[in-house]
């Protein structure tokens, strides 16, 4: 009897040490808090043994899988915490690039005003070759395009039959004219025909009855036109070529003096005479034409800057900060690949250009404040600009200019094999090696579990064995005190 309550005793103490020993798992293992294999086969065992098996194997394997789940927990979330940082680093990196791509493009400071004296002249524009100058205007006469009207005749009246040959420089067409066709008709083939040269046709009905008109569809004596009948036409089509060959306004060519040197334009917008300026005319007359630089593209890519490097530097003080009140950290706190970032972009700002006339940022009004970002003085552009736009362009978009140097800089950091994005392709490749990790400790705890489940079956066997030993020495006894109990 001592032996079988001895082994009582032992289950009892094994149930209240585990349970004691075990507590809930907040690691966030993929196996913890999930069912475990063979639970029904375990309860109906638990009943024999006393045990809340499920619980013992669920508290076991959870004790088992906590270390390595907290490190590859961990690890994970710091790595992919890097790479969102790193990532918006490179947004910010980009949006500086952008404004340097401004700062340093040529079209920025070649671009220039150019305006006439005398606005009813007409107006006048650049390109990025324009010369600054002063240079006076005199315009004659404008371009005009040919125009020829026939003699009237009646809306419903056919014109003959024949053909209409229409010429434009070495460009002609042919109109057929039926038997049936009016004016109108042949100013709808002229309008319509596929090999038009040039010319529009119109219909104007006058008191004295419908008039073709045809008009050149282009200014200058080159783009006048000539009507001819074919030797077949009859009579009323000759007579019609004939008079809309000749011009009831011909075509003229624009006539000017640039600084008293003579010009002529096919078209009344004239180009190619004054470097990188196109005169458009409006009338005749004397003017005076005035092209400067203009320095709103500078004044607007120097701003643009100011404002691209505050929102890095921003995103550089978010992404290395450390709040001593929360106790919370930037992502990259203390990281390398930041620091060599920030140190290389600040050494730039802190140059100063050779041979520029002005030296530094400071120079120009740009200062930095506390916090790293750039304060702007615009007086101080503004002065600068007016006195010395190309003192400027020199500061920045120069061979050694601060615009040229951050753009090689941050194109550099931001290329496909620039450090940020090998150390984001690093991270990458320990994100995966941290999945696979999970993986292979997701399948150690299912190989675990499973052993504990058998050898939790085992115990559950053993006991019921005993169990029923028990019971049956019991009953044994019980009836040997019977018989000895009927005896006496």
């Amino acid at each position: 009897m001592s032996s079988i309550s001895s082994v009582g005793s032992t289950a009892s103490a094994l149930s209240n040490a585990i349970s004691g020993a075990s507590s809930p798992s907040t690691t966030g293992s993929s196996s913890s808090g999930t069912s475990i294999s063979g639970t029904g086969l375990l309860s109906s065992l638990g009943l024999g043994t006393g045990l809340d098996v499920n619980s013992i194997i669920q508290a076991l394997v959870n004790a088992q899988e906590a270390g390595p789940q907290q490190q590859i927990t961990l690890q994970t979330n710091l790595d992919n915490n890097k790479i969102a940082g790193l990532t918006a680093l490179q947004t910010a990196l980009s949006g500086l690039q952008s404004a340097l791509n401004e700062l340093t493009s040529n079209t920025t400071y070649n671009t220039y005003s150019a305006t006439l004296s005398d606005t009813t002249l007409g107006t006048a524009s650049t390109l990025p070759d324009a010369s600054p100058g002063t240079y006076n205007i005199d315009v004659s006469q404008l371009a005009t395009a040919q125009k020829s009207v026939s003699a009237p005749q009646s809306s419903t009246a056919s014109v003959g039959t024949g053909t209409l040959n229409i010429t434009v420089g070495g460009k002609t067409m042919n109109v057929s004219v039926g038997a049936n066709d009016t004016l109108a008709d042949i100013a709808a083939n002229i309008n319509g025909g596929s090999g038009n040269p040039g010319v529009t046709a119109t219909i104007v009905s006058g008191t004295s009855g419908d008039q073709l008109v045809l008009t050149s569809t282009s200014t200058g004596t080159k783009n006048a036109f000539t009507v001819s009948a074919s030797g077949d036409s009859d009579s009323g089509v000759t007579a019609l070529a004939s008079s809309l060959d000749s011009p009831s306004s011909a075509a003229t060519d624009a006539q000017l003096t640039i600084d008293n040197i003579p010009v002529t334009s096919a078209s009344n917008s004239v180009s190619g005479a004054l470097t990188g300026v196109t005169l458009n005319l409006a009338a005749t007359g004397s003017t005076q034409l005035t092209v400067a630089q203009s320095t709103a593209p500078i004044s607007q890519a120097v701003n643009d800057f100011v404002t691209a490097y505050n929102s890095y530097a921003t995103t550089v003080n978010q992404l290395d900060s450390y709040d001593s009140t929360t106790k919370e950290a930037g992502v990259l706190l203390g990281d390398q690949t930041l620091s060599t970032v920030q140190s290389q972009i600040s050494g730039v700002l802190s140059s100063n250009v050779a041979g520029s006339p002005l030296a530094n940022l400071a120079s120009l009004g740009i200062t930095r404040n506390a916090d790293g970002t750039l304060a702007l003085n615009s007086t101080t552009l503004a002065n600068t600009l007016s006195s010395n736009p190309t003192s400027v362009q020199q500061l920045f978009s120069g061979t050694h200019g601060i615009g040229t140097q951050l753009s090689t800089l941050v194109t550099n950091f931001n290329s496909n094999d620039g450090v940020l994005q090998s150390k984001i392709n690093s991270l990458t490749t320990d994100l995966n090696n941290e999945s696979t990790q999970q993986t292979a400790l997701n399948a150690r705890m299912a190989v675990y579990q499973q052993q504990l489940v058998q050898q939790y079956t085992s115990l559950s066997t053993l006991m019921t064995s005993l169990n029923n030993t028990s019971s049956y020495l019991t009953q044994a006894m019980d009836a040997l005190n019977n018989v000895g109990s009927s005896k006496s």
